[in-house]
């Protein structure tokens, strides 16, 4: 039996369904909103799990899952050297959204990474400590700024409302998701010019420590048929 994860609830869940659906195979709950068990019509040995989609880059790490769908954000931060714990099998074309970092808008003279780290540099020595910015991605946060330089800062942690720990003085800047900006813009933040750090989508994931053998290749090499990909070398 091969195991595919789908996010439990929400717009991705059924844009999940829609996009397997249109491609032959139906998948829904097996019963209430509180049932995270699913059903499956149009491919033998497949069996549908719902989870948050959180959850479903750790459950593809341990094998417990042999696909699943969430954001290349989640399995990108989440998964240290992610593509050695699982393979990128499709991107589904929905659930866009960038991680950017973001400033005040006040700060009429950074609008770039440069711009960023000198800041950074000077809050140091004004303060006495680095300029926190704000975000609950710290891995994919961490290896962007690095990759451009920027050194002066540190992480804090924010697992909700990341827009307004500025306003609330608990950060000097943030690192977030956003799809339209709107957000930021109302909290009074401006998007870095070069400062887009991953842009995120949907994406079909298979987990390279799962159980391959029992049937599950066998499962995997007709659903790939079914879906139009390439099977990956696990």
């Amino acid at each position: 039996m091969l195991k595919l994860g789908l996010p439990s609830k929400g717009r991705l869940m059924e844009q999940c369904f829609d996009w397997f659906g249109a491609r032959g195979i139906t998948l829904g709950r097996a019963g209430s909103e509180r049932d995270y068990s699913g059903r499956v019509e149009g491919v033998e040995g497949l069996a549908l799990v719902l989870l948050s989609a959180g959850e479903i880059p750790r459950e593809l790490a341990a094998g417990r899952i042999h696909l699943g769908v969430t954001g290349s954000d989640l399995v990108r931060d989440r998964l240290a050297d992610w593509d050695r714990q699982v393979a990128e099998l499709a991107p589904l074309g929905f659930g866009h959204a960038d991680l950017v970092i973001a400033v005040p808008a006040a700060w009429s003279d950074v609008d770039t990474l440069d711009d960023l780290d000198a800041v950074a540099a000077a809050f140091r020595r004004a303060h006495g400590h680095r300029l926190r910015i704000a975000t609950k991605y710290h891995r994919l946060v961490r290896e962007f700024l690095t990759l451009h330089g920027v050194a002066d800062y540190q992480l804090v942690d924010s697992q909700g409302a990341t827009e307004g720990t500025v306003k609330n003085l608990t950060a000097e800047a943030i690192a977030d998701i956003t799809s339209t900006g709107e957000t930021l813009r109302a909290n009074h933040l401006k998007i870095l010019a070069d400062g887009l750090a991953h842009e995120s989508q949907a994406t079909l994931y298979a987990a390279r420590s799962a159980d391959w053998v029992h049937g599950a290749a066998a499962v995997l090499a007709a659903l790939a048929s079914r879906l139009g990909i390439t099977p990956p070398a696990l």
